[in-house]
């Protein structure tokens, strides 16, 4: 089973390309607009790995943001959405699931109400551009970086950790986000279920790639992993034995993250 997360690891916005121009092929488009991007190599790799293995796209997007994107080698039985608030199954939202989720979240955490509250009184216009509610679930911050005070996020994440919530940072995004809500305890259910069904053969690995805090238990958790050269984990200096690191760091990342897929995989 492979679980990968999306934005700046499979797919990039032109402003994450870095140094490359490749081949490319658009993956998603906004208001009518191309947005994101694979190169043509790693979506022909993709659609090979997708033939043989269990892919699981698993994204911090909502479910309406997961479904702007046309991944290749889709569609797919399952999707992780919202940070793993959401689990998909052909498409629609697991209700057990995200009922069950909720319930824990008001036993261990601040309310989202609070949380947001506390940040919107942290913020001003010098470098707070908008702040977002996500799925009921969790709030995002997006910022101006070159105007973010220095030790803001490191100030957020000491409130908020006491609350039950962390607090970390995905390019121009500062998340808040329920302890709870990960994407490795979505990943995980997705694979017992799998197994259950028979969609997944006993002992398959379970692979993962991911460039943020945001995935670093699922890397972890995982048999064996990969993160690119890029992302909060690079600046984080992050690393862990069984996580592998790309060579290249923007789009051409994608291509090494599929080519060490495609060599770690097994049939399901």
């Amino acid at each position: 089973m492979v679980a990968t997360d999306l934005d700046r690891t499979l797919i990039y916005t032109r402003a994450a390309f870095g140094n490359a121009d490749p081949d490319k092929v658009c993956v998603e488009e906004y208001e009518g607009q191309p947005l994101s991007y694979m190169t043509v190599t790693a979506a022909e790799r993709l659609e090979i790995l997708a033939e043989t293995s269990a892919v699981v796209p698993v994204t911090t997007r909502t479910i309406e943001q997961f479904q702007r994107i046309r991944l290749p080698g889709g569609p797919w039985p399952y999707a992780v959405t919202s940070n793993g608030g959401s689990i998909l199954r052909n498409g629609l939202p697991d209700r057990r699931w995200r009922s069950a989720l909720d319930a824990r979240v008001r036993a261990e955490c601040a309310t989202l109400v609070e949380v947001r509250a506390e940040l919107r009184a942290r913020v001003d216009e010098s470098f707070a551009l908008r702040l977002r509610e996500a799925d009921d679930l969790f709030c995002y911050l997006v910022v101006d970086q070159d105007r973010l005070p220095a030790g803001f996020l490191a100030d957020w994440d000491a409130w908020c950790r006491p609350r039950g919530w962390t607090a970390s940072q995905q390019g121009r995004k500062i998340y808040a986000m329920p302890t709870p809500v990960c994407k490795s305890h979505a990943v995980r259910e997705v694979r017992r279920r799998m197994l259950d069904s028979g969609e997944l053969r006993a002992g398959s690995p379970l692979l993962a790639a991911g460039d943020g805090s945001l995935d670093a238990e699922m890397l972890i958790t995982a048999d064996a992993a990969i993160r690119p050269r890029h992302g909060e984990l690079e600046q984080r200096n992050w690393s862990h034995p069984r996580v592998a690191v790309t060579a290249a760091s923007g789009i051409r990342a994608s291509e090494e993250i599929v080519d060490f897929f495609l060599g770690a995989a097994v049939p399901r």
